[in-house]
């Protein structure tokens, strides 16, 4: 028994590991002498441990393949004489592949800071945030936000390195809708609930961005700014001054205005915090020559019984109440 226990050759791969754990089981039905653990096995035990443990490849090593990816420097005039079309999308393919990657790696926090200690994010902004190819653009811009989501001390790297102004700068101006859309969730995700990335906006003249945004003929851009600017009037009622005397709410009224939208929703949410403790913001909606009472009549006639409207009409109603109480009629019996 102990000569068959020394020429026992041990499993090299977990599927030898799991054997090995049934015969012991099987054996340890009858009585077993207790014997010291060899060498020899402590060692295979270590190493087979290891191997179980170990898994894919290292999640850092993955960032690391992915950022020499994304290092590469393009073809030359002279290598790219006589190269095939294809070669160059074959190229721009590897790097939206190489970003996407990252993007998932980065949703785990850990990722998000070890990518940062890589260097990940000056790449972004050095040379990815005003790559030509918009699909570049918009996956950095992805990235920055993925990174950046729930972690201060990745907002704040992103802040010091001036991440934000190029990230309005992609949102008022780039030609490309998704660019404006991925360049907003960054910046979204470097404001929101940051009150260094707050002060950042506000010294670029953020709101400003917002407002156009909310005019864009994308729907995704006009839904994302509006909603911004309502978490952002929520969370820091302080804004309001500033917001209103910019005009705010003549421009908010003007884009109720437009053909309704879902992105409707927030606009009237924004003018309702608008009118809480800010009297000059009430002032403006109380004004005749906006007509603003009307209009908010109209559109509870139109969503009335809509139940996946309730919502904004219940801001319709909120704002009616708060500007025109004592002004309302029994408009066919739609005030409440």
């Amino acid at each position: 028994m102990a000569e068959n226990n020394q020429n026992r050759r041990y499993p090299q791969n977990l599927q030898g590991v799991l054997q090995l754990a049934v015969e012991a089981g099987s054996a340890a039905e009858g009585p077993t002498p207790v014997e010291p653990m060899s060498e020899e096995r402590k060692t295979w035990l270590r190493e087979a441990l290891a191997e179980v443990c170990k898994g894919p490849m290292d999640e850092v090593e993955q960032m690391k393949q992915c950022l020499a990816v994304l290092c590469k420097e393009g073809m030359s005039e002279s290598e790219r004489e006589g190269e095939e079309e294809r070669d160059e999308e074959e190229d721009e393919d590897e790097r939206e592949s190489a970003f996407e990657m990252l993007s998932e790696l980065c949703e785990n926090l850990d990722n998000a800071r070890d990518l940062m200690i890589l260097g990940g994010l000056e790449l972004c902004l050095s040379k990815y945030l005003c790559h030509v190819q918009s699909g570049l653009r918009w996956r950095a811009a992805q990235l920055i936000a993925s990174c950046a989501q729930n972690m201060p001390q990745v907002q704040e790297h992103l802040l010091s390195m001036e991440a934000l102004p190029k990230l309005l700068q992609l949102t008022d101006s780039d030609p490309h809708p998704t660019v404006r859309v991925k360049a907003l969730y960054a910046v979204s995700c470097l404001v929101r609930e940051q009150e260094t990335g707050l002060q950042a906006f506000l010294s670029h003249d953020g709101f400003s961005v917002l407002m156009r945004g909310m005019q864009s003929e994308n729907e995704k851009v006009r839904t994302k700014s509006a909603f911004l600017l309502l978490n952002l009037l929520t969370s820091h009622p302080e804004q309001k001054d500033t917001v209103v005397s910019m005009g705010m709410v003549q421009q908010l009224v003007s884009v109720l205005r437009t053909p309704h939208s879902p992105f409707h929703e927030h606009v009237l949410g924004a003018l309702c915090c608008l009118v809480e403790d800010c009297p000059q913001g009430l002032k403006d909606c109380m004004n005749p020559a906006l007509g603003l009472e009307e209009l908010l009549r109209q559109r509870a006639r139109e969503l009335q019984g809509k139940e996946e409207s309730q919502e904004e009409l219940d801001f319709c109603d909120r704002l009616r109440v708060m500007c025109f109480r004592g002004q309302q009629s029994d408009d066919n019996g739609m005030d409440r």
